[in-house]
């Protein structure tokens, strides 16, 4: 892989609340497929890092079918897996992705490299965007570094924490974009009920040539949000 950055998009099916939800199918696509299809459009390399557990072997063939690169790590450690997979591409720029995020921003992981290679800090967040929209761009010095320097659970499981408060380390927060500035919004999946909305929001794209924008994916979620309510009222009416 000739570039030095990449997104690392972590990914398993031992979800805790929603075991198995990265090969749900989410409109003619598994949610892990939504998330490689979104990010592989931004034009940087996409590494799927999931673990060893027998049970991930379906997540490398589906990797493989989207054609995005795959690694193989600890389960728990996921600071660790994100180390040896960035070790093993020989990347020291990491865009890191989440698989529960199948509307991710297309354009997230361009601005977030763009950033980190202008002002040089360890860590860039970006504000603003929807619930599951984002990405976070490190360095792979500075997650080598964190790794070395915490055994915190916490810190190990979620991987930039110790980045983002240790002495030591900078970071930049850098706001989204005005048209993509609504954060009350969530677009990401955690539970059932997050499932369900997220069928319906993407729907219509059954049949897409290419991953919609974010902009759009918000403006249909927006009236899907304002259309629950008065479906509700409507079913407890009825219940009278």
């Amino acid at each position: 892989m000739p570039d030095t950055a990449a997104i690392i998009l972590q990914a398993r099916m031992g979800s805790r609340r929603l075991p198995g939800k990265v090969l749900a199918d989410l409109a003619g696509r598994s949610v892990l497929g939504h998330c490689i299809w979104r990010l592989h459009a931004s034009g940087i390399p996409v590494i799927v890092a999931t673990t060893t557990r027998n049970e991930d072997d379906a997540v490398v063939r589906e990797t493989e079918a989207y054609g995005a690169f795959s690694f193989r790590g600890a389960v728990d450690d996921v600071l660790g897996r994100y180390v040896a997979a960035a070790d093993a591409f020989q990347v020291t720029e990491v865009i890191r992705a989440t698989a529960d995020n199948p509307a991710v921003d297309i354009d997230a992981p361009a601005r977030v490299l763009a950033q980190l290679r202008r002002t040089g800090v360890d860590h860039i967040i970006e504000c603003g965007l929807p619930y599951g929209a984002a990405v976070e761009g490190v360095t792979a010095e500075a997650l080598v570094r964190a790794a070395a320097e915490t055994e915190d659970p916490f810190d190990r499981e979620h991987v930039t924490p110790f980045v983002r408060r240790a002495a030591g380390f900078t970071m930049l927060s850098a706001m989204v974009p005005g048209h993509l500035r609504q954060p009350e919004l969530r677009l990401t999946i955690d539970t059932a009920e997050d499932l369900r909305r997220m069928r319906v929001l993407l729907a219509p794209y059954r049949q897409a040539a290419a991953p919609p924008p974010l902009a759009e994916i918000m403006a249909k979620a927006a009236g899907v949000h304002q259309s629950e309510p008065a479906a509700k009222g409507r079913e407890r009416a009825h219940a009278r």
